[in-house]
């Protein structure tokens, strides 16, 4: 199948790609640099320049494709209005393309804000809708494209999809822990995030790809919930640092903007998606990445 890849050579989209390409399939992908397109040609994939904001080359690389994995997000955190506004962007210009094809649409999601109080299943609609909502309401927005004659899945991922090279929230925690010379956790740090290693994740969307109905939901998680202290006494653990509690009132001080995630409860479960998919995680866990050396490098 020939699958167009947004964010193709980030994190996941690199992982995605490998997962791909080993299970025969053909890759486009959106590069916005001359050393991203680089890394994504060596692999044998076609590259198309571009970013967010080229909502022409979006739609181009749509048209071609029999498939579209969109992964690619701005996640300015500082600005939030304007990562939203550019993923609802995307979304619309991807479900127009398909739209009437039968076409999969694949898009990248998370967990975070969809229920409180206990963990998140598949069965749980986001209670994101419109431009002006978390992602710009793009989970709900891509799912009403089946409608359209499209076939959406939405790609739920863990907070942390962890592994060696990783630059997203562990290596950020654990660049602050350095940093502040201590390894802090929220309050108690009973709090919990889900966790998925990389190509757990990687092999999960490409059976979403064979295998998902239209509508369908997906959790890449293979652990429901790490409490906090668990990471930070991890983190502490890999770079021999103390390990403390670092009080409500204090923890945006301390953490920065990531304060904000950290201190949240982001369970969730994905039984629905292993039965559905046949998936099951093999890669080690987030405690066992910490400990093997995969942040060893953070500064």
């Amino acid at each position: 199948m020939r699958v167009f890849v947004t964010g193709a050579s980030g994190w996941i989209g690199s992982a995605v790609v490998d997962e791909l390409l080993t299970t025969g399939h053909e890759v486009s992908g959106l590069a916005r640099s001359a050393a991203s397109a680089g890394k994504l040609e060596a692999k044998g994939v076609r590259v198309r320049r571009g970013d967010l904001d080229d909502l022409d080359g979006i739609r181009a690389g749509a048209e071609e494709a029999e498939a579209v994995i969109h992964l690619a997000n701005k996640h300015d955190f500082a600005n939030p209005a304007v990562s939203n506004a550019a993923e609802r962007a995307a979304v619309q210009t991807i479900g127009d393309a398909l739209a009437g094809s039968g076409r999969p649409f694949l898009l990248a999601s998370g967990i975070a804000g969809v229920t409180q109080g206990r963990p998140v299943t598949e069965a749980d609609p986001s209670p994101a809708h419109g431009p002006d909502s978390p992602r710009g309401g793009s989970e709900n927005l891509a799912l009403e494209f089946a409608a359209r004659g499209v076939h959406p899945v939405s790609l739920r991922f863990s907070p942390t999809v962890h592994g060696t090279h990783d630059h997203g929230f562990i290596a950020i925690l654990a660049g602050i822990a350095r940093q502040k010379g201590v390894s802090g956790y929220p309050g108690d740090g009973t709090n919990r995030w889900a966790a998925v290693h990389v190509t757990d994740a990687a092999r999960m969307v490409g059976l979403g790809l064979a295998k998902a109905p239209a509508g369908a939901r997906l959790h890449a998680v293979a652990e429901e919930g790490v409490p906090t202290r668990e990471i930070a006494e991890a983190i502490g653990r890999a770079f021999d640092l103390p390990v403390a509690s670092i009080p409500a009132d204090d923890v945006q001080q301390h953490f920065g903007w990531i304060g904000t995630f950290f201190a949240l409860d982001l369970a969730a479960t994905s039984a629905g998606t292993r039965e559905l998919l046949g998936w099951t995680p093999t890669g080690p866990t987030l405690v066992e990445d910490l400990a093997g050396g995969a942040y060893s490098t953070v500064r």
